[in-house]
């Protein structure tokens, strides 16, 4: 960085602004103070104390967020099971892998909007943030109305081409026009909480999904049961308990922001900018729909394991399902931390600091070993006990223990490469990280799982080794890219 003379000037031309984002990040305590210091550090940069311990701060509300969602996701259906019927809860799960679908986009381009807002506001560039905010919000909300007249129309269609069954579906219909409707609205809720994030702020989304989360739970009977002299909806009512749950949720949060004098405020100056630029528009498909397209392929990858598992019988299903609902707490350091390093990694980049990069690489990967490696030595220690939650038979909870034991180890490595791939889309290298973690997954995963499974003795225990195998190969393909080529490359910030 500068002498101080000129970051004072600079101070100066940009007072409105700092004045904001220090008020606002300073209502956030230490975290806040951290990245306060992160974006004020002489020379160009934190020390690499600093930086983790900034990370850490911030990645802890990520983590407990991504918690939530699981458990309230959790609640809901033993909710609906338990209240409404198995019926009902087969009509949700039959909707589900579309709901999926669908929320990848949102979750795509949330993360090519975190980018760019992280290197907007490294920069310290506010007219050039807010129109970000404003493209996004804007491509956002149309997308989930196109989504939602589509999805109205053609529910019961797309669902009997996906195989529902006819018992449950037009059950399944009305419960996904419910939620058709309520796409863009929850669109916007997704963004905005991924711009708030951009700017490393991850207190403020984690208190709005806490608030999501309990207005969802605590509606849930009143309209499932019609309490107060409130309809009866049953299965519906758990549909509209998230439509009204998100509603409230945005508009509690605009206010929230309005109040604080939140730098991301939707105030006037986002209002100004809220139309399509052609070249942010451009900047984020071209980092959000590889983020789609990865999360898609992966779920798909699981439809084709899932069907390896499911010749070894009921019990593997079993044992595969409940061993997904433990990763799925396992993995979450990991993404996490991709989530976390990605806009770091942007700050740095906005801020012209490039010799951070490095920093924000390490601390992330130091974290990912302390921390996942704390989460997966916990079940490795506590897995049948853990098992046991979701399992009665003991035959089945072997088969599980077997999966926990050959395939846990490898989620350190999955986290590595997570971290790897995060600095480099952060510069917006985007295409290379996603084709290598499809390789990994559809000509390492799925081919190793089928063979080892099906042509050797290894039998079911073929099928757990296809995940450590992809991790690695996906490690090393991710490393080998950055070390090679990235490191190579000049890295430029896309806004700012």
């Amino acid at each position: 960085m500068n002498p101080p003379e000129q970051s004072q000037a600079k101070s100066r031309a940009m007072s409105g602004f700092e004045e904001q984002a220090n008020q606002s990040l300073q209502e956030t305590e230490d975290q806040a103070a951290s990245i306060s210091e992160h974006n004020k550090a002489k020379h160009g940069g934190m020390q690499h104390s600093q930086t983790w311990k900034a990370m850490l701060i911030f990645l802890i509300p990520l983590i407990l967020s991504n918690s939530l969602q699981s458990i309230g996701q959790l609640i809901g259906s033993i909710m609906v099971g338990r209240w409404v019927g198995e019926d009902a809860l087969a009509a949700i799960s039959a909707f589900f892998p579309l709901f999926f679908l669908l929320i990848s986009f949102s979750i795509g381009v949330g993360s090519g909007s975190s980018i760019l807002i992280g290197q907007a506001f490294g920069a310290r560039n506010e007219e050039r943030m807010k129109a970000i905010i404003g493209t996004t919000l804007t491509f956002s909300f149309i997308l989930g109305i196109v989504l939602a007249i589509v999805g109205v129309i053609y529910a019961t269609d797309i669902l009997r081409l996906m195989g529902t069954p006819e018992n449950v579906l037009d059950m399944s219909a009305h419960y996904a026009r419910i939620l058709f409707s309520s796409m863009p609205i929850m669109f916007i809720f997704n963004v905005y909480t991924t711009f708030i994030r951009g700017i490393g702020d991850s207190k403020t989304p984690f208190f709005f999904l806490i608030v999501y989360t309990v207005l969802n739970v605590a509606l849930l009977p009143f309209l499932i049961f019609g309490w107060i002299g409130l309809p009866k909806l049953g299965l519906y009512g758990a549909a509209y308990a998230g439509l009204v749950s998100v509603v409230i949720t945005v508009v509690v949060m605009l206010v929230y922001l309005k109040v604080k004098k939140h730098p991301l405020r939707f105030d006037a100056s986002v209002r100004r900018h809220l139309r399509m630029d052609g070249q942010i528009l451009k900047l984020l498909l071209r980092l959000g729909i590889p983020a789609s397209v990865n999360m898609i392929l992966i779920s798909l990858s699981e439809i084709a394991v899932i069907s390896f598992v499911n010749v070894f019988g009921s019990d593997s299903t079993a044992a595969y399902g409940a061993v997904n609902q433990v990763v799925s707490y396992v993995q979450m350091p990991a993404v996490s931390l991709g989530i976390a390093v990605s806009i770091f990694a942007a700050q740095a980049i906005g801020a012209n600091q490039m010799d951070r990069l490095k920093q924000v690489l390490r601390a992330g990967a130091v974290l990912n070993l302390i921390i996942g490696g704390i989460f997966i030595l916990l079940v490795y220690v506590f897995s049948r006990d853990i098992l046991s939650w979701f399992l009665t038979n003991e035959s089945t909870i072997n088969i599980a223990h077997s999966l926990v034991m050959i395939t846990l180890w490898s989620y350190l490595i999955f986290g590595q490469a997570q971290i790897v791939g995060a600095v480099m889309r952060a510069s917006g290298t985007v295409l290379w990280p996603m084709l290598f973690s499809i390789f990994s997954i559809w000509l390492v995963e799925v081919p190793v799982a089928y063979y080892l499974s099906k042509h050797t003795s290894l039998g079911i225990e073929g099928v757990w080794i296809g995940y450590p195998a992809a991790f690695i190969v996906n490690l090393i393909l991710q490393y080998g890219y950055y070390r090679l080529v990235w490191k190579k490359k000049k890295i430029t910030r896309l806004v700012g």
